[in-house]
């Protein structure tokens, strides 16, 4: 079985404005496409550029600023979450994610929360989560939790391993509750990409691909794509791959080495 591909239009096409973007991922064979935040955008014009072009928007994040791991922020990040729901309700959107800790301009981490320990932070995130699942299931919206790296991109960020991503939503054993496994990620997390997903695939909900070092197109960096789409199909994975990658060089040529696979 092929696995669907997916376009993030955020770090790809970004020669083009925003809206124009949705045609062009559909102009380059993509079906569905996904994007980072949906606050501060003109969601009518969003969804008119998505139904023009026919693409599905496969989601987008779903907390903003706000941390998983800070039980003050509890009531907020509900709160937003809740806001994101009726986005992706209106947008048409298949799915939201979220993270460990908010992030701020470029991805950084807003805060690290170096005060708490790590138990107190899981059980923060164990209880926000909870609710989080309930909201999903209300809503018939998939939420799926990201582990990001800390090496490069992330910074600060507390939730860094698929395990640990398992575990909270095994332990919470939502359907509506899952992870994004991001290979580019878990490659400079923990390196074992296909032991990790034939071990937790049953729990990934979607999953993002760019290459290492670099964060480009599969091709351009030591990850072997091949071994990991056969263990994405081993492991049973139906869902999107979203190719959530900047262009080594240009947008259309990053969608050439997307597409031989």
């Amino acid at each position: 079985m092929r696995l669907q591909k997916c376009a993030c239009i955020e770090p790809m096409y970004g020669e083009l404005p925003f809206l124009d973007r949705f045609q062009a991922a559909k102009d380059s064979g993509f079906d569905f496409v996904e994007f980072w935040s949906w606050a501060g955008r003109d969601l009518d014009a969003v969804k008119a550029a998505a139904e023009q072009a026919g693409v599905t928007i496969a989601g987008f994040n779903g907390d903003a600023t706000l941390s998983l791991v800070d039980s003050g922020q509890r009531g907020a990040y509900l709160a937003f979450l809740r806001r994101s729901v009726a986005a992706a309700k209106k947008l048409g959107a298949r799915s939201l994610t979220i993270h460990s800790n908010g992030l701020g301009e470029g991805g950084a981490v807003i805060n690290a929360y170096p005060n708490l320990s790590d138990a107190a932070k899981l059980r923060a995130m164990s209880g926000t989560l909870k609710e989080c699942a309930k909201i999903a299931e209300d809503a018939g919206i998939p939420i799926h939790l990201e582990p990001l790296n800390t090496a490069v991109d992330h910074p600060g960020c507390f939730l860094t391993t698929t395990c640990m991503a398992a575990e909270l939503t095994g332990t919470i054993g939502s359907p509506m509750l899952k992870i994004l496994y991001d290979a580019y990620h878990m490659y400079l997390s923990e390196g074992d990409l296909c032991g990790n997903i034939l071990a937790y695939g049953s729990q990934f909900g979607h999953v993002h691909v760019a290459d290492a070092p670099g964060r480009h197109e599969p091709g351009s960096g030591t990850i072997d794509y091949g071994k990991v789409f056969a263990c994405l199909e081993e492991s049973g994975y139906r869902g999107l791959v979203g190719y959530e990658l900047i262009p080594q060089t240009t947008t259309a040529e990053a969608v050439n080495a997307i597409m031989q696979y």
